[in-house]
């Protein structure tokens, strides 16, 4: 893959990322108005989850959408969710930044972290997805 092909890729990533921190940001505010913070986090960061995976899926790396991608998707972010929610609470406990603007300081702080994850987890499912194909290709021949 060319420099110039790298670069868009990491340009589209970086605009789902804008649009999904805004949604996600977004909801938080509106959960938060009725949860305590970290569970309005935990349900906001789901739901990006889902967009997250569409998004990267379809836009970023093109690769074809399937259910082991989708369901790898949230299980390697469980860890991301890990290390942001342990961010997020150092913000805000520690630190004191106040816990509407926190969530956004953890996004801009896991921004390349969740470029790899997307990637690995994305390309292992496309390479699934076609030794799947080719397997049952070679078996209805």
């Amino acid at each position: 893959m060319g420099r110039r092909a790298v670069l868009a890729r990491w340009a589209r990533f970086v605009a789902g990322g804008a649009i999904n921190t805004g949604f996600s940001y977004g909801l938080y505010l509106l959960l938060a108005l009725a949860l305590p913070y970290q569970a309005a986090y935990l349900l906001a960061y789901a739901a990006g989850v889902v967009f997250s995976y569409w998004f990267n899926a379809v836009v970023v790396f093109r690769v074809p959408l399937s259910w082991s991608g989708f369901l790898a998707f949230p299980l390697v972010y469980a860890l991301q969710y890990l290390i942001s929610a342990a961010l997020l609470g150092l913000l805000v406990e520690w630190l004191q930044v106040p816990h509407k603007l926190a969530p956004l300081a953890v996004a801009a702080c896991m921004v390349p972290l969740s470029y790899a994850i997307s990637k690995m987890v994305l390309a292992w499912s496309a390479r699934r997805s076609a030794a799947a194909a080719t397997i049952q290709t070679t078996e209805t021949e």
